[in-house]
């Protein structure tokens, strides 16, 4: 499955023994294997409608994923399960409990949208040495890291999993995101890393960016990114609570009002379903 260019392998499983981070990174190589940014696995919860897991090309397990979340809550709908009174899909995560349901536009297509939790601004949280950042605005954490002898001033912002942002005045297609993303992704300052995003703002409505994500590398979109930078663009007052963030695979739309948690919309589709040999 696909949202906004962001794809991934999903399987429908109950197998909590078998070693998911090996079968990651065999499955998502792109020459030898399936190919894909990340591994989805829905699984059975006591506690909601379904759980996910995550685990990135690399093989990592990651905490949150916005596109990976849209595309679960895609599948489960269209293989005939029915959302609750509410009218809402609830899905287990290792952050908690997250919300979603069916958005159907003017012209009939339909988007999914998320509840992606509220953005955290602790140093633990992040994580990130104590010491290395201070408070920009309000609680906004920022950090100087200085990368390839230029001067990068970054915002801090967890929705589950750890980013940081760097907005910039010119053009991102020509921003060096292949040589910059590693060397701040693996900075020693984020002891577990941090995905990064750099971004420029277009209007009080609308921003492009880029993703570098921890275990994957560069992608075409990232659901809990457009998230973290429509956040810190919001904290700015570069835009107003409702973006929409422009990226190389498509457009994700984020909608915060600067208490609760942050909601998050964009499609996700079924590419092909086939069976894997073990």
């Amino acid at each position: 499955m696909q949202g906004a260019g962001n794809d991934f392998i999903l399987i429908e499983t109950a197998d909590m023994e078998f070693d998911w981070t090996a079968a990651s990174k065999v499955m998502c190589d792109r020459h030898y294997g399936i190919g894909a940014d990340g591994l989805l696995l829905l699984m059975p919860s006591d506690i909601a409608d379904f759980k996910m897991r995550i685990f990135n090309a690399d093989g990592s397990e990651s905490e949150m994923c916005g596109n990976g979340l849209r595309c679960m809550v895609k599948y489960y709908l269209d293989r005939g399960s029915k959302a609750g009174k509410t009218g809402k899909i609830r899905v287990e995560t290792i952050t908690g409990i997250r919300e979603a349901k069916r958005l159907v536009n003017k012209d009939e297509s339909f988007e999914i949208q998320v509840s992606m939790g509220k953005p955290v601004f602790d140093e633990d949280d992040i994580p990130v040495q104590s010491g290395q950042c201070e408070v920009d605005i309000k609680q906004l954490l920022a950090c100087n890291i200085a990368v390839a002898g230029n001067d990068f001033r970054l915002n801090l912002v967890s929705m589950g999993n750890p980013h940081t942002i760097y907005f910039t005045d010119n053009q991102i297609t020509d921003f060096p995101l292949s040589d910059i993303g590693p060397e701040i992704t693996g900075n020693e300052i984020f002891p577990e890393g941090i995905n990064f995003e750099v971004a420029r703002v277009l209007d009080r409505n609308n921003i492009e960016a880029r993703v570098w994500e921890r275990g994957v590398g560069e992608t075409l979109a990232c659901g809990s990114g457009a998230c973290a930078i429509a956040v810190t663009a919001i904290m700015h007052d570069y835009t107003g609570n409702k973006v929409t963030v422009r990226l190389p695979g498509g457009i994700l739309k984020a909608e915060w009002d600067g208490l609760g948690e942050v909601y998050l919309s964009g499609p996700a589709k079924k590419v092909y379903t086939g069976i894997w040999e073990v």
